[in-house]
């Protein structure tokens, strides 16, 4: 086997970074500086020409897009427990994977990013608020979802869905929202970053949980 995962420190590649640790299998982890452009050079466009993380490439067949790779990965290592066996199970954690996916995850890019939008600096700015407002009512909908784990978000074994959520709450305080303030949400994230396996990802990204700052 051999695999090789292409991530940016607290980007949502961390999801399938976690769950390749998870997993306890060999693969190796290359760090995408975002910061530093590495995404638009032409070694990494050449794997993937939308300058996109995360990129898997597993024995040459190269794989992009977030919820590919997982469905991916969790075919190929059906013991992980990535996703849930077929069932109605399964069905319930892809639709709330793909809500995250499609729904929570660009509206934070509308917070952070409002730049791919418009070009008008006025606008900017209201796309950010109006983006960080609508953002927090979606991490409320995960914590609702969170307050029903058991213990995890796909029941007794951690998977995807706890990956992506504590990479949606981390962002977060990116949007000016207190992680804390959805205590459900925090207390899944929190256990879920202490697991061995995963605070293997943790370390490897130096990732801060609780990047959250109060306004002066």
């Amino acid at each position: 086997m051999s695999l090789k995962l292409y991530f940016a420190p607290g980007a949502c590649s961390f999801v399938p970074h976690s769950m390749l640790e998870l997993a306890d299998v060999e693969f190796e982890p290359a760090s995408v500086k975002l910061h530093k452009g590495e995404q638009r050079s032409a070694e990494y466009l050449a794997l993937n020409p939308r300058g996109q993380v995360p990129v898997l490439v597993d024995d040459g067949q190269v794989i992009t897009q977030i919820v590919a790779i997982l469905l991916h990965l969790d075919a190929k290592l059906p013991q992980a427990g990535i996703l849930p066996a077929p069932g109605p199970a399964r069905t319930r954690a892809l639709q709330t994977l793909a809500w995250m996916n499609n729904t929570v995850h660009p509206t934070f890019t509308h917070v952070f990013m409002p730049e791919k939008f418009t070009d008008d600096e006025a606008a900017k700015q209201a796309i950010r608020a109006f983006g960080a407002q609508s953002y927090r009512g979606l991490l409320g909908e995960i914590d609702a979802l969170a307050a029903r784990a058991s213990p995890w978000m796909m029941g007794e074994r951690p998977g995807a869905l706890d990956a992506y959520t504590l990479t949606l709450l981390r962002w977060g305080g990116y949007a000016g929202i207190d992680p804390t303030s959805l205590p459900a949400a925090w207390d899944l994230a929190q256990r879920f970053a202490a697991l061995p396996a995963v605070a293997r990802a943790v370390e490897r990204e130096r990732l801060q949980l609780n990047v959250y700052k109060p306004a002066a």
